[in-house]
Order: structure tokens, then C-alpha cells, then sequence
């Protein structure tokens, strides 16, 4: 195996740590991190981490919520009275140190992670990166622009109604929220369990997807053995046929975004997602909001009881988990079921997609907006996000493009994002339908654009999330640039790479439309060995793939001349009679350049 690379050598991780303490200090914004590393201690850290064996995000400099457990800072939850210092690593901090990354700091959080606007704090309500007059965007606010200021490579959050990708969306950055359960929750401060998940901020895909790589072998989930790993030549990507909350220009916008879609091959389809926004109002409209009393509702009873203002507890999150203690067992229950109920009736009319394209946010509110209506404002935040995790989905946020003020008076444009959802375990579908959406945004502080615009490395992070894959290898019609290479992707196949053939190999151009090949072998004389490819893909799609393979093509074992023997396409003998031989081209495109 090729020994792991560090994301940064240590001169540049050293120097990318000055940059990044220069830009705190000028910042002034110290509502952004709880607890914050000092300079040297932070350069003792990265110096530690290039002291033991290399991992994939050695010297990359990370920042984590404040509801996320991390050996040697107190953990608080944006709640003073609620600290605690953990006595070992949550699972995804264990995860990150294991892989190399320097944590520097704890990030600020809509108290309980529970919010969407980022101004539920004691801390100090988290400012926009660009315009300190609006919403940073929460829970996760700390970290989302922490990342957008260039102050970290990388954040973790939390996600239950959507804090992974609204400050995304409104800090013009990257957010990547996994299928629930495929990252473990140990050692993060619940808010509502059976929803919670922990997610990925970062300026571009791939810190993005370093870093969900890391982390997303800590769950207890299991990945089906018909898991996809990367999208369709040609998905069908559902948008809404409303639009609710969107002014004007941000539907030009996100109208911009499904022509670019479509232009790079999706296939559009409307549909209805009002069913889906009535569900998600019982995340904090049903009893199902009785699970954030289970998580917090003793401490925020005793501390009300106390009246102790040291506590610092928010006013609204304090009326909203007094509220949820109010429902009985019996109720959650009922809640749960209808649930279920609503979940398959909405995503059976989904059947088909690969993914749906909606709105990050909907708008971008001020400071001042939330404090006049702080229920109000965030309950319309969460109109396209509430619904995700109810729906067991993954999701990859990303930057598309800047829209009007929306009559907030400034002048300065807001950011404008787009999700793409997908069904749980449709993660790398989901990202490589995002990635069509192509370069958007500034690029990273080290020129690295902030969407590739490569649909088939997008997703990557699954590949070693545990998904069982199998290989195949392909000798003609199948290859890259190839008239039936979409087959391949069709079934979530991704490519690995070049491999040649033992030398006991035979190549025929077959008469067949279109022309391919048919390799025969392995053979004791007059054999040769021939260019392929190597691609994986899973069990149950490599079967479905062979039910579907037509004759006299078939599969079976080839010897590669590494001595690996590897499923792949072979040709029945009956086949290649009469057929041209090509062997001495050596393969199939040599063949067809000679042509």
C-alpha cells in the first residue's frame, strides 16, 4: 500500500498556523471560538502531530463545536453553567487526532445546538463573515465561519435541523452532512439523538472530503452491499415545483443552478415538496421535540429553578426545551409513527431520484430581524433543511453564486447556496451530482477551487467509510471515454486504475455495435499482455451489472500482472471465431488510435 501523505508539510502547516493566528488576531472577532488554543501551544500541537506517523490530514488545522467532545478543552455547549471537561476524546476528535489534524480551538453554537441562526448564545451572537450586520447562520456558527474567515482549514459541526448546511449556505462555503449513523455521535452533547449527526465545514470539496473520510468509520451503521459509489452518467435530479420564502432573485438564482445541472447531463424532474415541508414541522412542532428535554431539560429545569444568572442560559432555547418536557411517552410515540407514515408516502413519490436539488436558506435575516422574531425567523431558515434527517438522507451543501441584499439596505450581495439531498447511503451520488454545479465561489487560501466540478472523485470519503466493493476490469467498450463507460457509473461503479493483463492474453475486435473487444485467455502460447482498467463498485450492483451484460460477453477471473486475480471481462470462445485479432496493439484504445 502507498504510505499515507500528509495534507501539508510541516513548513507550510507551521506557516499556515502564523496566517491563521495572524487573522484571529486581526479579526476582532471573538465571538467566534469559546476556547481557543494560544499561538504556541498551537505550534507545539502541529509539531507533535508531524512526530508520529504521517496521516492524510497531518498538518491540517481544524476547529471543532463547542457540543463536541475533545481531550484538553472543556466541552460547554454554549452554556456556561453546563461545563464540563471530558476525560477523553469524542469519537470523531479521537478520529481527526489518529488522522494527523491539529484542533486549535472550540467554536461558538446556538446554546444545545439548538438554532439555526447562531445568535442563541451567551458568548456573543456570531456575526456573517462579510456583512457583520446579518446571521452568521447556526447551530454551527462558530465553525462555519471560522472556516469562511480563513481562520482553519476545517470545522466540525452538528447537524439535527439543518445547523451543517445553513451556515454554509450563508458563509459561501462547503457543508457536508453524512447519512445519520454513519459518524458516531459518542461524546457529542445531544440534542435531538435519534436526528443528530456530526458534520464537515471547509472552503473546499476535497479539505471537505479529507476530513468526512476520517471520521466516517466511527459510526455503527452498516453500509447495504448495493451501496453506490459515485453518480450516474445522467442522474435524475428532482427540483421543488414551489418555492416557498424565496424572493424574487434568489429564484433566479437557484433556477441558474438547475440550468447548470442540466446542462452537464441531469435529468430534471418537478416535484411536489410541500408534503415534505409539512413533515419537517415536527422536528419543533410535534412531540418529537420531546427529545431535546431527554437531552438537556434536567439541567435546564435546575438552572431555572436556581435563578442563577451564571448559568447563562438563552431565553429561547430555555422556552423551547421547557416546552418539550411537556409531552408524554404515549404522545412521542404516536409522533414517531406518523412519522414513519409521512416519511415513506413522500419518499415513494421520490422513487427515481438520484438526488434533489433545493435552497441552502432561504434568505439571509440581520441581527436585528432575529432579535424582533427569533422563532419566526429561524423556523423559515429551516424550510428546506428540517426535513433531512426525519428522512434519514445525506446531503452535500455547496456555494453557487451571490444574490440582492434582499432589502436589508446594505448593498452588499448575500451568498446563495444549493443542497443536494440524497437517500441514506446515497452519499457519493449526492456529492457527485453537486460537483456538476462546477467551480463557484473564491477559491482556497492554497488556490484549490472551492467545488472541482469532478463529478467522479466527488464523494470520495465513502470508498473508506467500510462499504463492501468488489473489483472489476474492463479491457474495451467500458473504459473511460468509452461508449459504455456510463454502465459502469450507472451502477455506482468508481474508477481505480490502469492494470495490464498477465502476458497470457488474447484481444479480438468483435462485430458488434458498438465495436468492442473480446479478451481471451489466459493461454500457454502466443498471448500478450493487454491495457485495462481497474473499477469497483458493490456486490449487489456488480450482479445486477452481470444480469444485465449481454452475449457472448461474460465475467470471470483475469490474471493481472501484478499476480492479482480480479473479476473481469473475459469473451466465450464461440465468440471470437472469425474475428479479427488485435493482440499486438496491445489494447483496445491503441487499437482504435491505429485506426
Amino acid at each position: 500500500m502507498t504510505a499515507p501523505q500528509p495534507y501539508r508539510t510541516r513548513h507550510r502547516a507551521l506557516r499556515a498556523l502564523e496566517v491563521a493566528y495572524d487573522r484571529i488576531a486581526a479579526a476582532g472577532r471573538d465571538e467566534v471560538f469559546i476556547s481557543l488554543s494560544d499561538r504556541q501551544e498551537a505550534r507545539d500541537a502541529v509539531e507533535d502531530a508531524f512526530s508520529r506517523p504521517v496521516g492524510p490530514l497531518t498538518g491540517m488545522i481544524i476547529a471543532v463545536k463547542d457540543n463536541i467532545d475533545v481531550l484538553g478543552f472543556d466541552t460547554t455547549a454554549a452554556c456556561p453553567g453546563y461545563r464540563y471537561t471530558p476525560d477523553r476524546d469524542s469519537a470523531v476528535a479521537g478520529a481527526l487526532r489518529a488522522a494527523g489534524a491539529t484542533v486549535i480551538g472550540k467554536t461558538n453554537l446556538d446554546q444545545f445546538a439548538t438554532g439555526l441562526v447562531g445568535t442563541r448564545s451567551p458568548y456573543g451572537a456570531v456575526r456573517d463573515s462579510r456583512v457583520p450586520a446579518r446571521i452568521s447562520g447556526g447551530s454551527s456558527s462558530g465553525s462555519a465561519v471560522a472556516v469562511a474567515l480563513g481562520f482553519v482549514d476545517a470545522a466540525l459541526g452538528t447537524d439535527t435541523a439543518g445547523s451543517g448546511r445553513i451556515p454554509a449556505g450563508l458563509q459561501g462555503i462547503v457543508g457536508v452532512k453524512p447519512t445519520p449513523g454513519v459518524v458516531s455521535t459518542r461524546g457529542v452533547v445531544p440534542a435531538c439523538a435519534s436526528y443528530d449527526c456530526v458534520s464537515v465545514f471547509a472552503r473546499t470539496t476535497v479539505a471537505a472530503e479529507a476530513v468526512t473520510a476520517c471520521i466516517s468509520a466511527t459510526g455503527t451503521r452498516t453500509w447495504p452491499t448495493e451501496t453506490r459509489f459515485s453518480a450516474p452518467a445522467e442522474p435524475v435530479v428532482g427540483i421543488p415545483r414551489e418555492l416557498p420564502e424565496l424572493s424574487d432573485g434568489w429564484r433566479e438564482a437557484f433556477a441558474g443552478a438547475v440550468e447548470r445541472l442540466r446542462a452537464t447531463g441531469c435529468r430534471i424532474r418537478t416535484v411536489d415538496l410541500a408534503p415534505a415541508l409539512e413533515a419537517a414541522r415536527m422536528l419543533y412542532g410535534s412531540p418529537l421535540v420531546a427529545e431535546r428535554a431527554e437531552a438537556v431539560g434536567e439541567f435546564v429545569t435546575a438552572a431555572v429553578d436556581s435563578k442563577d444568572p451564571a448559568t447563562g442560559l438563552d431565553p429561547t432555547v430555555t422556552a423551547i426545551v421547557t416546552a418539550a418536557g411537556g409531552y408524554t411517552g404515549p404522545q412521542v410515540l404516536a409522533a414517531q409513527r406518523q412519522l414513519g407514515r409521512r416519511r415513506r408516502a413522500v419518499t415513494n413519490s421520490w422513487d427515481g431520484l438520484d438526488g434533489l436539488l433545493i435552497p441552502t436558506a432561504p434568505f439571509h435575516p440581520t441581527i436585528a430581524e432575529v432579535r424582533a422574531d427569533p422563532v419566526g425567523v429561524n423556523t423559515r431558515l429551516g424550510t428546506y433543511t428540517n426535513f433531512c434527517n426525519l428522512f434519514d438522507m445525506c446531503a452535500t451543501a455547496v456555494p453557487w453564486t451571490t444574490v440582492d441584499d434582499g432589502g436589508h439596505g446594505d448593498g452588499i450581495p448575500a451568498q446563495f447556496g444549493v443542497t443536494v439531498l440524497a437517500p441514506a447511503f446515497g452519499d457519493a451520488v449526492a456529492a457527485g451530482i453537486a460537483a456538476r454545479l462546477g467551480t463557484a465561489g473564491d477559491e482556497g487560501d492554497e488556490g484549490e477551487p472551492r467545488t472541482t466540478g469532478d463529478a467522479s472523485s466527488a464523494g470520495s470519503w465513502v470508498r473508506s467509510a467500510g462499504a463492501e466493493t468488489v473489483s472489476l476490469v474492463v479491457v474495451g467498450a467500458h473504459l473511460r471515454g468509452q461508449p459504455l463507460n456510463h454502465q459502469l457509473t450507472d451502477h455506482g461503479a468508481y474508477f481505480v486504475g490502469e492494470v495490464r493483463t498477465s502476458p497470457r492474453y488474447r484481444l479480438y475486435a468483435l462485430d458488434t455495435v458498438p465495436p468492442k473487444p473480446g479478451l481471451s485467455g489466459p493461454v500457454d502460447n502466443g498471448g500478450a499482455s493487454v491495457a485495462g482498467e481497474e473499477w469497483r463498485m458493490s456486490p449487489a450492483e456488480l450482479a445486477r451489472f452481470l444480469d444485465a451484460l449481454p452475449a457472448p460477453m461474460a465475467l470471470g477471473e483475469v490474471l493481472l500482472d501484478d499476480g492479482r486475480r480480479l473479476t473481469g471481462f473475459t469473451c466465450q470462445p464461440c465468440a471470437v471465431d472469425g474475428a479479427a485479432e488485435i493482440t499486438s496493439s496491445g489494447g483496445w484504445r491503441p487499437y482504435l488510435d491505429g485506426q
